[in-house]
């Protein structure tokens, strides 16, 4: 059914959560991990201070990132499952949902932060993730013990 699990991860503690349930899924039914890492830069238009940083910022993220996901990497080999990592550049939601799709990924599995009660209201990457993606998304989120 699942063949290969997308998994977007920015090291962030609901990341982890996330991730760790897309490997052990992964794991059960013998998938392969798209572990996904998204450069977010600050937004456009960037301060022209920011501008002239790009490259270095560019390259600061996208170490961390490998940083990040080779960790990850670790869980997914100690669970004996494939492990693939992939990079993007963009609004995270879009370039998830956006990678997903290009990708036929079977589906994407992400945790979420605990957002309390106003968290319905303000919404989050995740939101974005399960109102635009049409391929199937597991959320697990947060609770407010987790933190």
């Amino acid at each position: 059914m699942y063949e290969h699990i997308l998994v977007p991860y920015d090291g962030s503690d609901e990341a982890q959560m996330g991730a760790e349930h897309g490997i052990k899924l992964a794991a059960a039914l013998g998938a392969t991990v798209h572990a996904l890492y998204v450069i977010d830069l600050p937004g456009t238009p960037r301060a022209l201070a920011l501008r002239d940083d790009e490259d270095k910022m560019r390259e600061e993220y996208r170490e961390y990132g490998e940083d990040v996901l080779a960790d990850l990497g670790e869980i997914a080999e100690e669970h004996g499952v494939t492990y693939e990592t992939h990079f993007r550049t963009g609004a995270p939601s879009e370039e998830i949902v956006e990678f997903g799709e290009e990708n036929d990924m079977d589906a994407i599995v992400l945790g979420s932060a605990f957002r309390g009660k106003l968290g319905n209201l303000i919404g989050g990457t995740t939101d974005k993730i399960v109102r635009t993606s049409s391929i199937p998304v597991i959320s697990q989120r947060m609770s407010v013990n987790d933190i």
